[in-house]
């Protein structure tokens, strides 16, 4: 971003604030960052956003759809800075301003093709971002699969980067956790790498069983270790049952991503660990897997964090759409959980919601028959889309 001093002043806007609407207001940004806000005429002229919302930047915690840019088709391998600069451009026209890019820390031998690749994708967003070429902030998430052979060692390759905000602890295997219906992971497969037959997968399921009895324990001890030692927040994966809550508490984990089981989903959250759920879930009404929906969670009061995970436009939609499934939520609260409760989440407490000495990371939204339309994002005060 551009070091050049920012000076704006927003009229006639529906603010939304950390925990209230101002219906009619205002917001003043110096040096990218906001100033002051206000209610009813602003005291000098300014953009007027002509009565759309003002929201603060969206925050993304876990979302693999770089993947999608750099691989889009099978064996087909995008030239990396390039697919970084795509991807980013879609985050930030879908209002979010600060993304955690979720890489895949492990190489499967009949996986798909971007296993492996965490290490060209983060030097690609390192080049990206030298380069001023990214209208979104980026840091990096490490999903670490655990019971694979060398994913320790791929860790440690990464770990000592000052862009890493959180690791993950997931675990594939067959018949556990989101996958506990092997058919669905069966299909998940079938449809994901153009086609395996069953015969293939079960050569690979039979290795993802011996991978988990002979490397699981000691790897999952050696990943928590060297997140601690890193001070990098770590998120469990999936949890399901009664001992997996256990573990992620075991562990210190900050985040649980997609729990599958209200029960598990109930025990994360009260031993304070932020519940996160995908915000396709909401906007489709379910889970694309045959697991827990994120709408009876925000019911129950387990709903903590949203992420889009693959299709950057639902983080926004899902939040707007919220309210209207979950009464008791309202708006101010929905954006919560893809602004200031994702941004704490992850030690980014200079951003997130619009106060006063806060970063302007903004967007401007207008609703159009209840569909969510970015008009403008701006990152410190600097207009980006």
């Amino acid at each position: 971003m551009t070091s050049e001093r920012t000076d704006i002043f927003f009229s006639n806007a529906r603010v939304v604030m950390k925990d209230r609407i101002i219906d009619r207001g205002w917001v003043a940004v110096v040096d990218g960052k906001i100033a002051e806000i206000g209610e009813g005429d602003a005291p000098e002229r300014g953009e007027d956003l002509r009565g759309d919302l003002l929201m603060p930047g969206l925050i993304e915690l876990h979302t693999d759809h770089l993947e999608a840019h750099y691989v889009p088709r099978p064996k087909v391998f995008w030239d990396p800075v390039a697919a970084v600069v795509s991807y980013d451009g879609q985050l930030a026209t879908s209002g979010i301003t600060t993304v955690l890019d979720s890489l895949r820390v492990w190489r499967e031998e009949g996986a798909e093709d971007v296993d492996g690749q965490a290490g060209v994708l983060a030097e690609a967003i390192s080049r990206a971002r030298d380069a001023n070429l990214l209208r979104a902030e980026h840091f990096l998430h490490l999903r670490c699969e655990i019971p694979m052979p060398s994913v320790v060692e791929e860790a440690k390759e990464l770990v000592g980067r000052p862009d890493i905000r959180l690791m993950s602890l997931m675990d594939h295997t067959p018949g556990q956790r989101q996958f506990r219906d092997e058919g669905k992971l069966r299909d998940y497969y079938r449809g994901k790498s153009g086609g395996l037959t069953d015969a293939q997968l079960d050569v690979m399921f039979e290795r993802r069983f011996f991978y988990q009895k002979t490397y699981g324990e000691a790897n999952m001890r050696e990943i928590v270790a060297l997140a601690h030692s890193y001070d990098i927040p770590l998120a469990s994966h999936d949890d399901t049952t009664e001992e997996n809550v256990t573990d992620a508490i075991r562990d210190r984990v900050s985040v649980a991503e997609f729990p599958t089981t209200m029960e598990a989903a109930r025990g994360l959250h009260q031993a304070g660990i932020h519940v996160l759920m995908g915000a396709p879930n909401v906007v489709r009404g379910g889970s694309h897997s045959g697991n827990i929906a994120a709408v009876d969670l925000a019911r129950e009061g387990l709903l903590d964090i949203m992420s889009s995970d693959y299709i950057p436009s639902s983080l926004l939609m899902a939040a707007l759409q919220l309210p209207k499934h979950v009464p008791a939520i309202d708006l101010a609260a929905a954006v919560r959980t893809v602004t200031k409760t994702a941004a704490e989440a992850v030690g980014l407490h200079d951003r997130g919601e619009i106060a006063s000495g806060k970063r302007a990371d903004l967007i401007c939204v207008h609703l159009a028959q209840d569909l969510p339309v970015v008009r403008s994002v701006w990152r410190e005060g600097h207009r980006v889309a």
